[in-house]
């Protein structure tokens, strides 16, 4: 029973830990700006 414990928490952090590295990437892609719409001009109607 203590190994399926230990593997529960070695999973939560790894889980926290993944949310904590999404949440900065996410805010550096930000930071960099909005993103520009692709020109118009370029459609072949």
């Amino acid at each position: 029973m203590e190994r399926k414990k230990l593997v529960a928490v070695i999973t939560g952090i790894i889980s926290v830990l993944l949310g904590v590295v999404y949440l900065v990437l996410v805010q550096l892609l930000d930071y960099r700006g909005g993103m520009i719409p692709a020109p118009l001009s370029f459609i072949l109607w």
